[in-house]
Parts: C-alpha cells; sequence; structure tokens
C-alpha cells in the first residue's frame, strides 16, 4: 500500500474506505460492518468516518466492525473522523468527540476534522482540538471543506498551522480547487484528503474512462480512481460497501496511465483556468 507522510512525520495510506451513507439502514448494518472488515483484510488501514453521518450511524458500523476483530490490532488502524460546525465551539467539540469515541468503541480518533466552516471562531475549535490532544483523545487534527483563504485564516490562529490535512471534494469532475487550495495545501505541507473521488460512481459511464479502460483491461471507475491517485499530495477515500468494488479500489493502485491518458482526461476533463468557489456535497 503506498503512503504518504502527515506533517509529524508519521506515513497513511494514499487509499482508505470511506463510510458516507453507511450507519442509515439497520437492515444494512450486517452487511456494512462486514464491508469494513473486508476493506481491513485486503490491507486497508485508513477509515474516514464523522459524526454526522447518519446521525452517528456511520461510527457506529466503524466500531462495530472493529470490536473483537483480531484480525487487524486497533492500533494499525488509522480512523478519522469530524465534528459538526454547531459543535465546533469548545465544550461542543469535546462533548462531540466523546460521543465519537463512545461510537467507535476506542479511547482515541487518530485524526479529528472540523466538517466544514461554521459561526464557532477558529481559535475556539483549536483550543479544544489541542485539549483534546493533549489528553490522548485525538492524536492529529485538521479540516474539511476548507478553501485557501479558509486555511490562509486557520493556521494564523494560535496553533492553527498543527493542521494534518484539509479534506475536500475531489475527482475528475471537480477540479477547481488545482487552481489555488491544492498549490496552498502543498505550501503548507498539507496532505489533502479526497471525498467522493469517484464522484459517487457518476463518472462511470464516460466515454474516455471506457476508452482507457478497455486498454487496461480494467473498469472505468478504476482508471478515475488511478487518476487521483497519480495526484501529489493526495489521500484518496472512496466508500463502497461491496466486496468487489473494494478490490477494485485496491487494484486501481497498480494502474499507471501514460501521458497520452493524462491528455485525453484532461481534454474531457478540463483543469481550471482561473478561480472558482469551492464546491461541496
Amino acid at each position: 500500500m503506498r503512503t504518504i507522510e502527515l506533517p509529524g512525520g508519521e506515513t497513511v495510506p494514499t487509499l482508505g474506505l470511506g463510510t458516507w451513507f453507511m450507519g442509515e439502514s439497520a437492515s444494512q448494518f450486517v452487511r456494512e460492518v462486514g464491508a469494513v472488515r473486508y476493506a481491513l483484510e485486503r490491507g486497508i488501514r485508513l477509515i474516514d468516518t464523522a459524526e454526522m453521518y447518519a446521525n452517528g450511524g456511520a461510527e457506529d458500523v466503524v466500531g462495530a466492525a472493529l470490536a473483537g476483530f483480531d484480525a487487524v490490532p486497533r492500533d494499525d488502524v488509522f480512523i478519522v473522523s469530524k465534528v459538526l460546525p454547531n459543535h465546533a465551539h469548545f465544550d461542543g467539540v469535546i462533548e462531540a468527540c466523546e460521543r465519537s469515541l463512545t461510537r467507535l468503541g476506542t479511547d482515541h480518533i487518530d485524526l479529528y476534522l472540523l466538517h466544514w466552516r461554521g459561526a464557532a471562531p477558529f481559535q475556539e475549535t483549536l483550543d479544544a482540538f489541542e485539549t483534546l490532544r493533549g489528553s490522548g483523545k485525538i492524536r492529529y487534527f485538521g479540516v474539511s471543506n476548507f478553501d485557501a483563504a479558509d486555511m490562509d485564516e486557520w493556521c494564523a490562529c494560535n496553533g492553527g498551522s498543527a493542521l494534518a490535512t484539509n479534506q475536500i471534494l475531489y475527482n475528475l469532475s471537480r477540479r477547481g480547487v488545482e487552481w489555488d487550495v491544492l498549490p496552498e495545501c502543498e505550501k503548507r505541507g498539507v496532505p489533502v484528503m479526497a471525498y467522493s473521488p469517484l464522484e459517487q460512481g457518476r463518472l462511470k459511464g464516460v466515454p474516455v474512462l471506457s476508452q482507457i479502460a478497455a486498454r487496461y483491461g480494467v473498469a472505468p471507475l478504476q482508471v478515475a480512481l488511478a487518476w487521483v491517485l497519480a495526484q501529489d499530495n493526495i489521500i484518496a477515500i472512496p466508500k463502497s460497501v461491496s466486496h468487489a468494488h473494494i478490490d477494485q479500489n485496491i487494484e486501481a493502485l497498480d494502474i499507471t496511465l501514460d501521458a497520452e491518458d493524462h491528455a485525453a482526461l484532461d481534454a474531457a476533463f478540463p483543469p481550471p483556468s482561473g478561480p472558482s468557489h469551492l464546491e461541496m456535497l
């Protein structure tokens, strides 16, 4: 599994498993727990979740998957979770983290993010993150859905420069962040975590992806994921409950696109020619 270095020097995988939309249906709970465990068995070691996902239901899924799962020790798994903006005041962050820890069945979250910017002052959120880190309840902190100006403001706060990632929407059809957000993260040495790297499967029918996939004998969405994984400073976190799709995502790590492929993809999905509003899903 390829890795990337966090600002603190620790390495994490460039491919993880997302859990958005997990935990929403009791009838799917066992299947989703099985998917997380299957991903771990296949070598995935980064799991992304959030208190927002199914009102904590996705964290319940991850917690159940880790509970009693002797095949992969907890300390070998890098868990990412997020606090909602309406909980981002000091006491709200502390309380939200405690609830997430309970649902996850763990004594620490490896990386804890502010899910998007809200009304709470950044310094107050940061102070709470530092308190949680000091008590060992989180190991790193970061942000999500921040544009370049947000990052500048965050990093200007006391302790703000210690952020470990900015998790944003990034895929072939969402390249606006290449203009300013990705360069800002690169300048600060902050890895980007790309959510919805397959645009939630909506890229599947794009002709150029099918054409390139046919050349390599792979699936079109594997090409789309291989493109994201080929970018510098990127961690991709596609969500899947299908064992076959989890396998395909892992296999995408072995796909090397050539200059002709990249040119064809740039023609179909042009890079930005100027600044744009940060996109979110």
